[in-house]
């Protein structure tokens, strides 16, 4: 599945201007906290849904790379945000592999052929190389409209996650299809997850060759999970994932992000897994996780999606909080400001803008402080000598 088109060189791809999210990740100091959104680039954007009208379809414009770099890069000429995300789904990777992925207006993703049979299970096979080259294509593109402005964000679904739509073929409540077949037939899973394990493994090192500069996993479904089923069939094939990444390129470290929604009582276990930094959704307390994982990752998140349907005043009072859970910044320890879950379309636009100033504003004033009071002790140390 690698990309046949190499990366541009050096000549043409600019000098990264702004590293604040890559240093957070990598839990090195920054003089704020960066901040970006997950949807960054969707419905709740006008300029979005001009392009969207004019792609024809959802995956007119995911497919098409030209369009998907320019509205991935839109909401970065809207916000000072500190990273951009290219835009694509999830389920490209099944969709390549032959389930005939299509999306109905009001219903979201499915799927023409959904895995049901052990015979279509067992002769399930990763992408075919070039089959997802307009994704790495519209890397290449939105790494050039960037022109280094603010890192670029590669992604995929968790082998786990891409199972449930394609065993359920479509999106759930309750996902009783996979979790049947599941218990009742753990051996077909298992061989579902294990294909979609080398298919994420080459995906995302596809995209980081084709320039992206962090990549993530989200988890989407893992959260559905009892604990123990969590650490068979989601977490240990994370693990996989997370191994077989290539982890420099060019001499850069390629930071990873793993998130699970409704993980927040395995964050330990999480950030076993190697990656650089822990998604959380809004259910969890970052102030808690900080405790329990210390100086091993950094975290993301996490404020919840429907802030942003507030007042103004209510956004920034609650983008101060989440920064105040996770509490004043120390070396080694790295926070990413974003939402615990993808933006709603129904969002104010100017709502994101309050959101962002007011992180960076008040994420430097914090470190502001902290020096303040670093150098009073110093200050008095000094004295008592």
């Amino acid at each position: 599945m690698q990309s046949t088109s190499p990366l541009s060189d050096s000549s043409t791809v600019a000098q990264l201007k702004n590293d604040t999210f890559l240093r957070a990740l990598l839990r090195q100091p920054t003089p704020y906290t960066p901040v970006w959104l997950m949807r960054q680039a969707g419905r709740y954007l006008p300029e979005y849904r001009a392009v969207r009208k004019n792609a024809g379809s959802f995956l007119g414009l995911a497919k098409n790379p030209a369009l998907a770099a320019e509205v991935t890069v839109q909401p970065t000429e809207r916000y000072p945000v500190d990273a951009a995300i290219v835009f694509s789904d999830i389920l490209t990777v099944p969709d390549a592999m032959g389930l005939g992925l299509h999306f109905v207006e009001g219903e979201g993703p499915k799927f023409e052929r959904p895995l049901r049979d052990e015979a279509e299970i067992f002769s399930l096979r990763p992408p075919s190389e070039g089959s997802l080259d307009y994704v790495f294509e519209a890397v290449r593109q939105s790494r050039r409209a960037l022109q280094g402005r603010i890192p670029l964000i590669g992604f995929s679904g968790s082998p786990w996650t891409l199972a449930c739509y394609m065993v359920q073929g479509a999106g759930s409540k309750d996902y009783h299809v996979v979790k049947q077949m599941l218990y009742s037939r753990p051996d077909l899973i298992h061989h579902i997850l294990q294909v979609n394990t080398l298919a994420i493994i080459d995906y995302l090192n596809a995209q980081i060759d084709a320039g992206v500069q962090a990549v993530m996993l989200f988890d989407s479904w893992g959260g559905i999970l009892s604990g123990k089923a969590f650490e068979v069939f989601s977490l240990s094939y994370m693990q996989r994932v997370i191994n077989g990444l290539t982890k420099t390129r060019n001499g850069q470290r390629i930071p990873s992000i793993v998130f699970t929604k409704g993980g927040g009582q395995w964050v330990e276990q999480i950030a076993d897994l190697g990656s650089d930094a822990v998604g959380l959704d809004w259910t969890a307390s970052l102030g808690d996780a900080r405790g329990k994982v210390g100086h091993k990752v950094a975290l993301q998140g996490n404020l919840d999606p429907a802030v942003l349907l507030a007042t103004p005043d209510k956004v920034i009072r609650e983008a101060r909080r989440v920064l105040d859970d996770f509490g004043l910044p120390e070396d080694g320890v790295g926070h990413v400001f974003n939402l615990g879950h993808g933006i709603s379309q129904f969002t104010p636009p100017e709502n994101v803008l309050a959101m962002v100033t007011a992180v960076h504003e008040y994420s430097a004033m914090q470190r502001k402080q902290t020096k303040s009071k670093t150098d009073e002790e110093g200050a008095k140390n000094e004295q008592l000598t």
